[in-house]
């Protein structure tokens, strides 16, 4: 993941960073071209504030300009571009204080959300977070990374329901950008897939005991331990950039 205080510009790409697309998937060509050039963006390959520029990485890909501009549509939707009007698209940035800052405020809506759930969650949503839970273990041993994200997502959807409580449910929403760009970053870091199943077990047990506070320090906590791997992977990058 890579962290900047400020925009590049205008720059354009100056060389091959992608590889040709090899049609031997079962997906749709343009989810391959999404996900190609979402990796590319997670790994640092296109840099914070670089113009993503159609035709090449369209010729880059062996592929026509339509997937890629639902490729790049799609990256929008998640926080990974933005769109700026008469200029194109160019991949979006970020800062420690913009993590810190969406962090702070996730910490405090999850640990309300799960304090809430352990207070109001029916048997039938218990079982569907365990059900989560086994899936996301069943997922994070592979290396689909689409799915891993769906599946946290899912589960944390799950808390968001049971809280009962839809002006929450509706400020995560408006966060979901954010969010999203942040959680696929932090699960693609080696290892964290496996802590945070850990920490979701735990979370649900407390849920399932009623334990308000325990259920609420136990999501803190689990933001907070994905938000610390996000800062030390960024800080990591941004030293060896200067060094």
């Amino acid at each position: 993941m890579k962290v900047v205080n400020e925009d590049k510009g205008d720059g354009e790409l100056e060389q091959s960073r992608l590889m040709p697309i090899k049609l031997d998937s079962y997906k749709p060509l343009r989810e391959i071209v999404f996900e190609t050039l979402r990796e590319a963006i997670i790994e640092g390959r296109f840099g914070p504030g670089e113009r993503l520029m159609e035709v090449q990485l369209a010729d880059e890909m062996g592929v026509s300009r339509t997937p890629v501009r639902e490729a790049i549509r799609k990256l929008e939707l998640e926080g990974f571009v933005v769109m700026i009007p008469r200029k194109g698209a160019y991949v979006a940035s970020y800062s420690v204080k913009d993590i810190v800052d969406v962090f702070e405020v996730r910490t405090a809506l999850e640990g309300l959300a799960a304090g809430l759930a352990a207070e109001r969650v029916t048997p039938d949503e218990l079982e569907e977070m365990e059900r989560a839970v086994l899936q996301i273990y069943e997922v994070s041993h592979g290396n689909n990374l689409d799915v891993l994200v769906a599946k946290d997502t899912e589960f944390h959807d799950l808390i968001y329901k049971a809280s009962r409580n839809q002006r929450l449910v509706q400020i995560i929403t408006h966060l979901k950008e954010q969010i999203q760009r942040f959680r696929t970053t932090s699960l693609a870091v080696p290892g964290r897939s496996k802590d945070a199943v850990e920490e979701h077990r735990g979370i649900v047990e407390a849920i399932s005991d009623r334990n308000v506070e325990l259920a609420t320090a136990l999501a803190r906590e689990h933001i907070e331990n994905a938000e610390q791997q996000l800062l030390l992977s960024a800080m990591g990058e941004e030293k060896e950039k200067h060094d």
